[in-house]
């Protein structure tokens, strides 16, 4: 397991966004150099956990529960074949793309050490899935693009900096701890989209999930009586 690259994107003006002044950082880009990996501070306020990345939109994305967005690139390529375009490392606006890892099928809380044991590694921790939204449907230029995402049901994994430090493109990825529970990214993501009777079983990852996640699970919990 390991990163196949390291994906940093600067603020660019697009028609598609909602964003008052129109800009993005969803369109990343792999950079051959070592990169300093942060908690950024509370949703809002703090912007991405990667040194240089761009998030323009802190209402929806960036902050201390979403400082670094996985993908894997088993997913890419299964996306290539699907659409029949060349999606590049960073082409989902992820930050790593990895290799040998199942991001979607990791467990809410798993951890993951990134970097040579030599070095400053980083630890991060699986929060939630990433949901779609207007402007990844833009910068990807598919019809459709939010429903198909969705109903393909692997979107990549949020992280949390545990522990910060430096990364760069080809560092080893370990698997250093798995939760005892059986809520994988993929779950909570169709908790929160297409299947929310799946909600309550988010409350097993209640420790590490994303505190939105965990609101709308126990609020249906409450709801419902389970």
């Amino acid at each position: 397991m390991k990163l196949l690259s390291v994906n940093l994107g600067r603020p660019r003006a697009v028609p598609y966004t909602d964003q008052p002044e129109g800009l993005t950082g969803i369109d990343k880009r792999p950079v051959d150099h070592p990169v300093r990996v942060a908690a950024p501070g509370p949703k809002g306020v703090g912007a991405s956990g990667l040194a240089g990345d761009a998030v323009c939109d802190t209402r929806h994305h960036g902050g201390d529960d979403q400082a670094v967005y996985a993908m894997a690139r088993e997913d890419l390529d299964d996306w290539e074949r699907e659409l029949e375009r060349t999606l590049p490392n960073g082409a989902f606006g992820e930050n790593l793309t990895t290799a040998g890892l199942d991001v979607s099928g990791a467990l809410i809380g798993e951890r993951w050490r990134i970097g040579s044991p030599a070095g400053p590694s980083v630890l991060l921790e699986v929060t939630s899935g990433r949901i779609p939204c207007r402007t990844f449907q833009g910068h990807l230029g598919e019809k459709g693009w939010v429903k198909r995402f969705t109903r393909k049901g692997a979107p990549g994994a949020y992280l949390r900096v545990i522990q910060p430090g430096e990364i760069r493109s080809g560092d080893p990825v370990e698997i250093v701890y798995r939760p005892d529970h059986d809520v994988t990214v993929a779950m909570a993501f169709r908790a929160g989209t297409t299947d929310r009777t799946l909600l309550p079983r988010l409350l097993a990852a209640a420790q590490a999930l994303h505190p939105e996640a965990l609101a709308a699970a126990r609020k249906y919990a409450e709801e419902y009586a389970v």
